[in-house]
């Protein structure tokens, strides 16, 4: 019985060695046959391999060193009695990336709509392109009729004062957080910021907005309380040291019950600026988010300046936005630290190319018919059904996520599947991020463009057998930020 016995540890190690050529001889000693030996000799060396056709291709576009890497894998699968000598070029040509930036793309499948973790708003077909055309030289800050220097992002600058034609002038930096950084620092350094308790919000991460207001100097004046603050409020503490009065739009959290809070128009006859952040990057009113603040309402109600994001509700690249009153925003614009907080030629370009083009996906997956997301997963789940998956469609709740629209809940429909598909999905060949909820994997349909379904179903076919796997967790709503 001794004998026969063996323990999980001693059946991993007999079968190391089975694969690497080991064998056992009758008195214990391990050796490894001359044939064994003869394999290992039959592995390509390096130079060899990166000499192969198929491979050579792949360094003009990955770069010798990523290539390389792969080559060097899949030796040491081949070593390890992996895989054969034959196979080690093709093993090494799936290893490698589909880029050279590292980073690999997606499926969102969480049911939140810019999901911070990937990266927010994804860029449509058009802004994609004009991406690309953007990476070579550029007109970016020249004038080809007169040959002279121009201001830098012009048309881009343009087309956003078109769609906000309450803005007397506007300006770009690269982030939300960086546009309230500029505007405190020009407004009020060595000056008191005006907010209500109740504002001073945390946007993510740990970054809470009071640390990044004092950072520029500016000591903030905190009025009201946290689930009431008045216009009175505002009015008792502003004076000749007040920089400016700020709102900030609360866009992780809802406060509900007994509350009260001032708005726009009733701070403007304060003779100090209004600084209006609504985080989402709505330049106008949205009929599916009729609590969401925009740009041109703001400015209808008279902000002096509004601040945004680029990447969330617009559906553009990560840039922050400022609109306002025209000699505030060039104010803003010819401070030396404008030029610390400015975008690229690439932003740009995206930027223009999500304001003057079709719908973006955040647009379309934002008004999306339950009704056709629900059609879509019963296809996929019949069509995985087939192939014997555990999988059905089932209808869920989406939310917008980025710090937008809080509370606010989307119809959606979802591909169900057994919790251990979590993790699978997400390591796979096309990594899928589902949520967890009530034991099972949620495919959620509504960030899905529906180009993807195929991809999606394709996915799950690949992922079938991690079935039995150590349930990980999927990727969760919980926690977005909006810096």
């Amino acid at each position: 019985m001794e004998q026969r016995a063996v323990s999980a540890e001693g059946r991993r190690t007999e079968a190391d060695r089975a694969r690497s050529g080991r064998v056992r001889r009758p008195d214990g000693a391990v050796v490894r046959p001359p044939d064994a030996i003869d394999v290992r000799r039959r592995i390509p060396p390096t130079d060899r391999l990166l000499r192969d056709p198929r491979l050579a291709v792949v360094v003009d576009r990955l770069g010798a060193g990523v290539v390389k890497a792969a080559v060097h894998e899949a030796q040491e699968r081949a070593r390890e009695g992996g895989i054969s000598p034959e196979r080690v070029a093709e093993t090494a040509l799936a290893l490698l990336p589909g880029t050279a930036s590292g980073l690999r793309p997606v499926i969102n499948a969480t049911g939140v709509l810019l999901h911070t973790n990937l990266g927010r708003a994804p860029l449509s077909v058009t802004a994609r392109q004009a991406v690309q055309e953007a990476a070579g030289p550029t007109d970016v800050e020249l004038d080809l009729a007169t040959g002279v220097r121009a201001r830098r992002g012009r048309s881009a600058l343009a087309v956003l004062r078109e769609r906000v034609p309450r803005a007397g002038a506007v300006h770009v930096v690269n982030n939300g957080a960086a546009a309230l950084l500029l505007a405190a620092t020009v407004l009020a350094a060595d000056k008191e910021i005006v907010v209500s308790r109740g504002e001073l919000v945390e946007i993510g991460d740990g970054f809470r907005l009071p640390d990044l207001l004092v950072s520029t100097g500016a000591r903030l004046r905190e009025v009201g309380t946290t689930n009431r603050t008045t216009a009175a409020d505002y009015a008792a503490v502003t004076g000749p040291g007040t920089g400016f009065v700020l709102k900030v739009h609360p866009s992780n959290f809802r406060v509900t019950g007994f509350t009260r809070s001032a708005g726009t128009a009733e701070l403007t006859g304060l003779g100090v600026p209004v600084v209006v952040d609504i985080g989402s990057g709505l330049l106008a009113p949205h009929p599916a988010l009729p609590e969401e603040p925009d740009a041109d309402t703001e400015l209808r109600a008279g902000a002096s300046l509004v601040t945004a994001s680029g990447d969330k509700l617009l559906g553009g690249p990560q840039c922050g936005l400022l609109l306002g009153a025209r000699d505030l925003v060039r104010a803003l614009a010819r401070h030396p630290l404008a030029r610390a907080l400015r975008v690229d030629k690439l932003t740009l370009a995206a930027l223009a190319a999500t304001l003057t083009g079709p719908p973006t996906p955040t647009a379309l997956a934002l008004t999306a018919d339950p009704a056709v997301l629900r059609a879509r997963a019963d296809r996929i789940a019949t069509s995985l059904g087939a192939d014997g998956l555990d999988v059905r469609a089932v209808e869920c709740a989406a939310t917008v996520g980025g710090g937008g629209a809080p509370g606010v809940t989307l119809p959606s429909a979802a591909l169900s599947l057994p919790e251990p598909y979590a993790a699978a999905l997400r390591t796979g060949p096309l990594p899928v991020v589902g949520r967890l909820e009530s034991g099972r994997c949620l495919l959620d349909l509504r960030a899905v463009p529906e180009q993807d379904d195929e991809r999606l179903a394709e996915a799950v076919r690949l992922a079938r057998t991690a079935r039995e796997a150590v349930p990980v967790g999927a990727v969760r709503p919980a926690g977005e930020g909006r810096a």
